[in-house]
């Protein structure tokens, strides 16, 4: 929510000053998030003017002017606009001034061999408006001299407050102008209350005929008026808030909704047929809008429509045939109570957003209904003439919050600070809430009644809130919390634990940890769903795109990665600790802790020594994949490797390239692989992508006993003895079963084995391979003997032999 000082005390009496107002802004809950003074930009530019101007003597399109500054000899400025001529008066850029427009800082420098002392200027030039077809022309009168922001009213500084979505009342200024007024820093100015009877009746009838949708809709027609420019001072005002001035009637609606948080509409009685109605759109129906972008509608969506078309998309966008132009002289005024609800999800539909709709979804004054209508009415016939029909009222809107039980007490044992209850009185009183004193039992307590415009105050502790709020919050003192004697205990659960170790070794591999959406669009969602498990579907989604829980993090990682890829990246890697959303049995919620990471792009960038750059594949993603079980505490050694489980991973992973690591055939505790080309190309990710994730909650936890405590690492007082054996095995045994067999032969004696060679061609089989595996034998408290070892090989090639496999000759 923007707005300048002067806007705000046009409503508020008070001498503070900008700094002052921005400090209270904050100590009463409104951030504040940006101050600026639009007058700081405009520093070195002052009133100018052209006392001769002559054509340069080396170029046709340009101007040799001399310049009055107001002070000392007159400046030679070269300037090329057509409309500079002796006697204008203008805006001069000296040297040293920067241009708001693109940054530039003005010196002096010769053009075509003249010198020139600054810049005449025009209003693009100067950020004021899009004219730019010539030098801005002052009145003859302008005091020459004079700094121009001075001049034009620039000086006036611009707040940025973040409202939060339970302060409706504060989408307008009037509302944080009687915040401030309630914490003491000045007297708000009442609402004008003027009434306009009318002079004929209004000649558009109105209807609802859907009253969940539109609670109540006023209005009244305006006949023989002139849509032109509107005043200075409203379009100041605007400019302000962010907004460009459009016409008279169009600003001040937006000026309306702005000072008031009053969303309103005008239609071009000229351009409707027929009685104007509140319906429900019917399917098919569509609307081309304001912002010249059409929109087929559906009958959940509540409309504003003539006999013949939909003019308005309820609260939200009014329509591009009925909105109001230079031509227009009897204009009809929309003041309309929409549900809250209804106007979101067709907001959301519709991937459409407004002004309007913000304000209408936070929850609109229903009081205001004709107040606004009234304040439109006097604004039209001040500013563009013409004569008032009688007002309108259809529907009424529904009634604000009920009474609420509040002890004085409570800003005490609830917020911790002590407010008198005269004070406490005189702030919500301030505020607009309604206070009396109730004695039952013999126990006295408030009733408390909040106005209209506080949809958000339902409860005693809202009330405390907002006492507090005002009174200040820097004034409630920090109080420790009491901490017990001795050693703190830990906290963390063997679980939290886990997440930190997974997530220090992820990062310690040279992996950037990502933050993604728990949410995904519904097609990205349909690729990574889990059998078994109906995705989660939010019935009232923040957008359209994200309305489906995760049930994978990789959609969210590979999104990721398709944004890195597009902005350059030649080596991503990426992972992400988070909750997966599955739907357990009945219905129930089942969130679980997961690690997803994804590979893509180089893996070793190109050079002299490696030759091309090298690329991730699925033997990448099973090395991180068991490093980071290794890291939490995983059994790696006792892992089988086993394809790719019967859930979304045989879709989603390129097939014959994916695999799982599991303990015991049930236990999956990752998946990993290279992702489908389609999955890839669905993300708009160019080459191959690897991926895996991690089910940290699959991973058991450790046994162990009260007061168990390890033994001291002892390291072996004799040499550990290698032996290498070269196996035929068939071609489609996995190495890791080969090893897993071996290292079983003798658990004693074998303390590692390892894979170091594997060959196919002249002398295997067609087939088969060959797999040549290094096996480490660590002796106990004598040294092996020949036969020692002769019987531990014999187990080594009983164990392979049990797979298929034969000792090579």
């Amino acid at each position: 929510m923007k707005f300048s000082l002067s806007w705000l005390k046009d409503h508020l009496d008070t001498e503070a000053s900008a700094a002052e107002i921005a400090a209270k802004l904050n100590e009463i809950g409104l951030e504040l998030e940006g101050l600026e003074n639009p007058a700081e930009a405009l520093a070195g530019f002052r009133v100018a003017r052209v006392l001769t101007a002559a054509k340069h003597p080396d170029a046709d399109k340009l101007q040799v002017l001399t310049v009055d500054t107001g002070e000392g000899d007159p400046l030679t400025v070269v300037c090329g606009a057509p409309n500079a001529r002796a006697g204008l008066v203008g805006v001069l850029g000296l040297p040293g001034a920067v241009v708001p427009s693109n940054g530039m800082e003005m010196k002096k420098a010769a053009i075509r061999g003249v010198e020139s002392n600054g810049m005449m200027c025009s209003a693009r030039e100067l950020d004021l408006s899009d004219e730019h077809e010539g030098i801005i022309e002052l009145p003859e009168d302008a005091p020459v001299g004079q700094d121009y922001a001075a001049y034009a009213d620039l000086d006036d500084p611009v707040f940025d407050v973040a409202i939060t979505p339970n302060r409706p009342d504060c989408m307008g200024v009037y509302g944080i102008a009687r915040d401030l007024a309630a914490a003491g820093l000045g007297t708000l100015k009442p609402v004008p209350d003027r009434v306009y009877e009318g002079s004929f009746p209004c000649p558009v009838q109105i209807a609802i005929e859907d009253k969940e949708g539109c609670q109540a809709f006023f209005g009244r027609a305006i006949r023989g008026l002139t849509n032109g420019d509107s005043p200075a001072w409203m379009q100041a005002r605007l400019k302000s808030a962010g907004q460009r001035p459009i016409s008279a009637l169009v600003d001040i609606t937006n000026y309306v909704m702005l000072t008031y948080g009053r969303p309103s509409h005008a239609y071009d009685i000229a351009q409707l047929t027929g009685t104007l109605t509140a319906r429900r759109a019917k399917a098919g129906e569509g609307v081309t809008a304001l912002n010249e972008k059409h929109y087929l509608l559906d009958d959940s969506m509540t409309v504003i429509a003539d006999e013949r078309q939909v003019h308005d998309i309820a609260g939200i966008m009014g329509g591009e045939h009925s909105g109001v132009s230079d031509a227009t002289t009897d204009v009809l005024l929309e003041v309309a109570a929409f549900d809250p609800v209804r106007l979101a999800q067709t907001g959301r539909a519709l991937n459409l957003t407004s002004d309007a709709r913000s304000r209408f979804e936070r929850g609109i004054d229903p009081a205001f209904l004709a107040p606004g209508l009234e304040l439109l009415t006097g604004l039209i016939l001040d500013i563009c003439g013409g004569e008032a029909s009688e007002a309108v009222h259809v529907g009424a809107p529904r009634s604000g919050s009920d009474v609420v039980r509040y002890e004085p007490a409570m800003t005490e044992t609830l917020g911790g600070l002590a407010v008198r209850e005269e004070e406490q009185r005189a702030i919500l009183n301030a505020l607009g809430f309604e206070v009396a004193a109730i004695e039952e039992a013999g126990r006295s307590h408030w009733a408390v009644t909040p106005p209209s415009w506080r949809p958000d105050v339902d409860g005693a502790a809202d009330i405390v809130e907002e006492v507090i709020r005002i009174k200040g919050l820097d004034a409630i003192q920090s109080v420790p919390l009491d901490r017990g004697a001795g050693v703190a205990q830990k906290t963390a659960t063997p679980l939290q634990v886990l997440e930190r170790k997974a997530r220090r070794a992820a990062a310690s591999r040279g992996m950037h940890e990502a933050v993604t959406w728990s949410f995904l669009p519904a097609d990205q969602a349909s690729s990574f769903a889990e059998e078994g498990h109906e995705p989660w579907t939010l019935a009232n989604p923040i957008s359209e795109d994200l309305k489906v829980m995760r049930q994978s993090l990789l959609p969210g990682l590979l999104s990721a990665t398709a944004r890195n890829q597009a902005r350059g990246a030649d080596s991503i890697r990426l992972f992400e600790i988070g909750r997966r959303y599955l739907r357990g049995k009945g219905g129930a919620s089942d969130e679980r802790l997961t690690l997803g990471l994804v590979l893509a792009g180089e893996k070793r960038a190109r050079g002299w020594q490696s030759g091309k750059a090298a690329v991730f594949d699925a033997f990448d993603a099973k090395a991180e994949v068991e490093a980071l079980l290794a890291a939490a505490g995983a059994p790696v050694d006792r892992l089988m490797v086993m394809g790719a489980d019967d859930t979304w991973a045989g879709s989603a992973f390129h097939p014959g390239q994916s695999a799982t690591l599991r303990l015991g055939p049930k236990n999956v505790l990752a998946r990993f692989g290279t992702m489908h080309p389609l999955v890839a190309r669905q993300f708009d990710i160019d080459g191959t992508v690897v991926a895996a994730e991690l089910f940290l909650d699959a991973i058991p936890a450790k046994k162990g006993a009260a007061g168990f405590t390890r033994a001291a690492f002892v390291p072996p007082a004799l040499q550990p003895v290698m032996r290498d054996f070269a196996f035929l095995v068939p071609g489609t045994l996995a190495a890791g079963d080969l090893l897993k067999a071996v290292r079983g032969a003798d658990k004693q004696a074998i303390t590692d084995a390892r894979i170091f060679d594997e060959f196919r061609g002249a002398g295997v089989p067609e087939g088969q391979k060959s797999l040549a595996v290094e096996i480490v034998l660590q002796p106990g408290d004598a040294s092996f003997t020949e036969a020692d070892l002769s019987a531990i090989s014999a187990k080594v090639v009983a164990a392979a032999e049990k797979l298929g496999a034969s000792l090579r000759g």
